[in-house]
């Protein structure tokens, strides 16, 4: 029987430098080749998912920005948009509260640019994205935002901006004070739900694969949660089973202990 699979990007599909490992290429085609279906499901908004090594491999769909972009063959099939007063209202309260962000949609990102100085993962978007990374000046109404990242940085009024939006958003902490704002109630899990739901697929069948905060949802919510070796305490915790690391074959060892692959 097909099973849906969903794999996380950063830390899983490829490490620290975009690099993705042979076997994990291989592990991919042969999935395929087997009758079952794969999916990024990933943290990063569809405009920050453009790489022609990962889009070329051909996954069957794409789960982005937390849940709330999904695609399924090439073609959109749900999106969840801010609506303009909230991104407004975003735009404002996080320039008062001193914390450099980073809008992310589905065509576009728009970028504080000057408050995130020399950050490496700035420099990467505007290098990586072109056209499509934009400076952030002030609220714009072209503006279509799934969701936003921040740094919270010592200066940063974060107490306020959790009080103004916690009707509005669930706040994703990570190492080195990053924290992603996700609309309230989606994740990788209502993503991967909703999808379930539209190809009529048994949650039992589902299997995702990841190593970092934001993927905790997803490997409780699929019928079988994996973490990379490489992963943090925290996914390795929720996850059914964990694999080896990212460049020890990981996706590889994991498709075999369940049988997708021989």
């Amino acid at each position: 029987m097909s099973k849906l699979i969903f794999f996380d990007v950063d830390g899983t599909l490829w490490d620290e430098k975009m690099e993705i490992p042979d076997s994990t290429i291989t592990t991919l085609k042969e999935l395929q080749k087997n009758g079952h279906k794969i999916f990024i499901c990933s943290g990063r908004a569809r405009s920050n998912i453009r790489a022609a090594k990962l889009l070329n491999i051909g996954f069957d769909g794409i789960i982005a920005a937390c849940g709330n972009h999904i695609e399924l063959d090439g073609g959109i099939v749900y999106e969840n948009i801010l609506s303009p007063e909230l991104t407004k209202k975003a735009v404002r309260v996080l320039d008062e509260c001193h914390m450099p962000v980073v809008l992310e949609g589905p065509e576009c990102h728009w970028i504080d640019q000057e408050n995130f100085k020399d950050d490496p993962y700035i420099l990467y978007l505007f290098r990586e994205m072109g056209e499509s990374a934009k400076v952030l000046d002030g609220y714009s109404e072209d503006m279509r935002i799934n969701k936003m990242s921040g740094d919270i940085l010592p200066t940063t009024d974060y107490e306020r901006i959790k009080k103004e939006f916690e009707q509005d958003f669930d706040f994703l902490e990570h190492e080195g004070n990053v924290v992603e704002m996700i609309p309230k109630g989606t994740s990788k899990a209502t993503g991967i739900e909703w999808l379930c739901k539209y190809l009529h697929a048994d949650r039992c069948d589902t299997y995702a694969i990841g190593d970092s905060v934001n993927d905790l949802d997803m490997l409780t919510y699929v019928g079988h949660g994996i973490a990379m070796g490489n992963g943090t305490a925290p996914a390795k915790e929720a996850a059914e089973y964990v694999t080896s690391d990212i460049h020890e074959d990981g996706i590889r060892n994991a498709m075999k202990h369940y049988g997708l692959i021989l």
